[in-house]
């Protein structure tokens, strides 16, 4: 706008008195026109840290709500199976007769095979084994009782369970009994079981679910474990059950 002044008019101009000349304009400016003032760094420190603080107990909220939830509904769901709560009459390794409630109060780690198994039920019985060597090393935990339940009663007496099982953890239980009463455990605890043609020297194979059970002092299937799950897995898994525990039963 000067540029279109006269040159006399900004002569004239140039001669008023700094009173008269328009004061800068301050704006969003600071102190004397300056840049705008930032807050201490202390401040803004313990800004973010609030700020961060606020959203991480949120999510520490959030999460333990989740926990909470699934494990209610894991209880509910473990509720609606009643998965091995049906008793049995069975007969360990020494000659005595077990039934279901000479386990209640221990922590029990149950797999289902039969004596003749080639590979397949020695492998998950020396995982079974290191398992329960983990968790003894911690004396602070309750000891675990491994149980082995034969699925071929035909063969498996006693005496050939007896044997069968010295190989392993030297707690290990061997349960045996009647083709009536090892069917109705099994079919407790969901397990399928079906023998295979015998070959010219009698011997078969008998196909079976291959699964270790993990059972909770009240005596209810809490989880399980399949081949893919090694010894550390299973004793950590089994761990943390025994930490977060609550009876099912009421």
């Amino acid at each position: 706008a000067l540029a279109l002044l006269p040159a006399r008019c900004l002569r004239r101009l140039s001669l008023l008195p700094p009173r008269l000349l328009p004061a800068p304009s301050r704006g969003l400016s600071g102190p004397r026109g300056g840049p705008p003032s930032a807050l201490p760094l202390g401040r803004r420190v313990a800004v973010v840290a609030a700020v961060g603080g606020a959203a991480g107990g949120a999510w520490l909220y959030l999460r333990a709500r989740k926990e909470r939830e699934r494990r209610e509904r894991r209880r509910r769901e473990l509720r609606a199976l009643a998965l091995g709560q049906g008793d049995f009459q069975l007969v360990d390794h020494r000659g005595r007769p077990r039934c279901k409630a000479d386990f209640r109060g221990q922590w029990v780690l149950l797999y289902f095979g039969f004596t003749h198994c080639p590979d397949v039920c020695p492998d998950e019985l020396e995982k079974l084994s290191r398992a329960v060597e983990l968790l003894d090393r911690d004396a602070a935990l309750p000891r675990v009782q491994p149980l082995f339940i034969t699925v071929d009663p035909e063969r498996d007496d006693v005496a050939a369970v007896g044997r069968y099982v010295r190989d392993f953890h030297p707690r290990l239980l061997g349960l045996t009994g009647s083709p009536e009463q090892v069917r109705a455990v099994s079919s407790a605890y969901r397990v399928y079981a079906s023998a295979g043609p015998k070959d010219e020297d009698g011997d078969y194979i008998v196909d079976h679910t291959i699964i270790i059970y993990l059972l909770g002092p009240d005596g209810l299937f809490l989880d399980y474990y399949n081949r893919s799950k090694t010894a550390d897995k299973i004793a950590e898994s089994v761990r943390r059950h025994m930490e977060s525990y609550e009876p099912l039963l009421d």
